[in-house]
């Protein structure tokens, strides 16, 4: 297991994607090592940003693999949840053989009003199955698509039991009181979804933030993540985050993604997701991206 924990600005990065619909690996390490270079204490690969929702196991494993091999393992955490336990662990063993500093694991998202023993029960299957494997993991909790929160007493219970295994989690509900909740939980690193919640890492002990906007807006959150008490620098974080996820957020970072590299394929999506709109497009087209991206 590595010797140091994941902290500071984390970009939930997109996983670019072929005309076939498959991960395009070059694009992908190419964004990723941007991201890394130009303020990026760490990517969170394929995550829902990274659409790993609407990839097939094998798939998934092509990601990581390219990853692992031409990326610092030591700056990553992968998204290894899947609704079943089989899958989940398959690919939490695959991120451990790969090197990655920590996996990143949905609650089983199918089944709604689970209770906590009964999601208490699932992790426990995750670690025990995994025992020999034994990396990191980060509770993902994100209610509004999962259906499903983890609470604090089941955090806390989770901490407890699995000191070595379970140690944080990123919150994607939105909720900062939660997140600050939780943080306070002896040894759990939490890591909001928004840069906006930098402001408050002191004083609610949040250990970063990790964002899908900071894909483009790297270099100006790790501004704002050496400067936390500086209003402009947040100001200018949260206008973009605002400015670039009025539209739908995926399609959005991808838009994005692809202005900041100057390649169309960039905004390749996979079904659900759809196209933005020309109007959708107008709206990002005001964000400017020399300004976030050489702050």
């Amino acid at each position: 297991m590595p010797t140091t924990r994941l902290t500071g600005v984390i970009a939930a990065i997109p996983t670019p994607v072929t005309d076939a619909g498959e991960p395009d690996l070059g694009r992908f390490l190419h964004h990723a090592a941007w991201a890394l270079d130009n303020g990026c204490d760490a990517l969170n690969v394929l995550g829902t940003t990274g659409e790993a929702n609407s990839f097939s196991a094998a798939q998934r494993k092509s990601v990581m693999t390219a990853a692992a091999e031409r990326l610092d393992r030591a700056r990553m955490m992968v998204g290894t949840g899947a609704p079943d336990l089989a899958t989940t662990i398959e690919l939490t063993r695959f991120a451990h053989a790969r090197g990655f500093a920590a996996a990143l694991i949905l609650p089983p998202y199918y089944y709604k009003g689970v209770a906590d023993d009964g999601l208490f029960a699932w992790f426990e299957r995750v670690v025990e199955a995994t025992a020999d494997a034994p990396i990191p993991i980060y509770l993902y909790n994100f209610p509004q698509m999962t259906g499903l929160r983890f609470s604090p007493v089941l955090c806390a219970r989770l901490r407890k039991t699995f000191p070595e295994r379970i140690i944080g989690a990123k919150d994607s509900s939105g909720d900062l009181a939660y997140a600050a909740e939780i943080a306070r939980i002896d040894g759990f690193d939490v890591f909001p979804s928004s840069e906006t919640a930098l402001a408050k890492a002191d004083a609610d002990g949040y250990a970063g933030c990790i964002s899908a906007t900071v894909s483009v807006t790297a270099p100006l959150v790790a501004k704002l993540w050496a400067n936390r008490a500086d209003a402009d620098l947040l100001k200018a974080a949260g206008d973009a985050r605002a400015a670039i996820s009025s539209v739908p957020l995926i399609p959005a970072v991808k838009r994005m993604v692809a202005r900041l590299h100057g390649d169309a394929a960039f905004e390749r999506l996979l079904p659900p997701h759809l196209p933005l709109t020309t109007a959708q497009k107008e709206a990002l087209a005001g964000v400017d991206l020399d300004a976030i991206t050489t702050a």
